[in-house]
């Protein structure tokens, strides 16, 4: 009996020790973003203030109204939203198609393939930039959402296949043995029984390159150079001014777009960790 009273105590001063370090981490990553909310409900004067105010007082949405009649920042956030949702799209499309056929078919050199597939996903976008830069300028691709959404493509669709040919994997061959004998045909079967099976996996895909493309910025400020095709990533930069640095505004213009994303991720958390971790369960 002592010796389990004392495993218990062991075990509860423990978890208070880890209770009490994930409140740390949470404050320790969660306060800047806190800190960019209130800074945008700011006034100038009080978010210079010394000492600091913790909250806003008074609390003003004049850099939200500044942000929206005196800067094409929303235009640029609907650049981002237009391009994203493209690039997601396509990126689904193809990657299920492409995955399916090299987890299920007997292709000649299909490890080949997936090594380069594995290659192409670790390469550094700033690799390849430049090569990228002079095709798109060679076919007037420079200032087009059609340029960066085949940029975007190119640059995310190598992860989407592997991470998807790595699940298709794990999912029982008997399940389209089954359907080819009811006269499924192979885009029946992944249509109709696959793709259900896997809706967590792309589901996280689909968040994943979503996220990914609409915060992506070395792409957009290489090939978008006008206002009216730039995505909000390179609109936030260009907030700046050329003697200050309008802090309350770009918090203002960065709640903007950080808020509605980690609003998305927080509601759909319980997919994507199901996504990640469906391959691990099954394998």
């Amino acid at each position: 009996m002592r010796t389990q009273s004392r495993l218990r105590k062991k075990i509860t001063a423990f978890n208070v020790v880890v209770v009490l370090f994930t409140l740390g981490f949470l404050v320790f990553f969660l306060f800047p973003l806190y800190w960019q909310i209130a800074t945008s409900f700011k006034t100038r004067e009080n978010a210079f203030k010394i000492p600091p105010q913790l909250f806003p007082d008074p609390l003003t949405l004049d850099r939200y109204r500044w942000v929206f009649h005196n800067t094409s920042f929303p235009l640029n956030v609907r650049n981002s939203l237009i391009v994203s949702s493209s690039t997601t799209i396509i990126c689904l499309v193809f990657s299920t198609l492409a995955s399916y056929a090299l987890a299920r078919l007997q292709l000649p050199g299909s490890k080949a393939i997936m090594m380069g597939v594995l290659i192409c996903s670790m390469l550094p976008a700033i690799s390849i930039i430049g090569p990228l830069y002079l095709m798109f300028k060679e076919f007037r691709l420079i200032n087009s959402f059609l340029g960066l959404g085949i940029a975007y493509t190119a640059f995310f669709l190598p992860f989407t296949m592997w991470f998807l040919t790595s699940f298709f994997k794990t999912l029982p061959v008997e399940l389209e043995e089954a359907a080819e004998i009811d006269g499924c045909t192979p885009f029946q079967t992944l249509y109709q029984i696959m793709i259900p099976l896997s809706a967590p996996a792309i589901f996280t895909v689909l968040m994943m390159v979503f996220i990914f493309s609409w915060n992506e910025y070395l792409f957009s400020f290489t090939f978008m150079s006008t206002d009216s095709v730039r995505t909000y990533p390179v609109g936030l930069v260009m907030l700046q001014g050329l003697w200050e640095m309008p802090w309350c505004e770009i918090s203002a213009a960065s709640s903007m777009v950080v808020i509605p994303v980690v609003i998305l991720v927080l509601v759909a958390q319980k997919y994507i960790i199901q996504g990640l971790t469906a391959g691990a369960l099954k394998g």
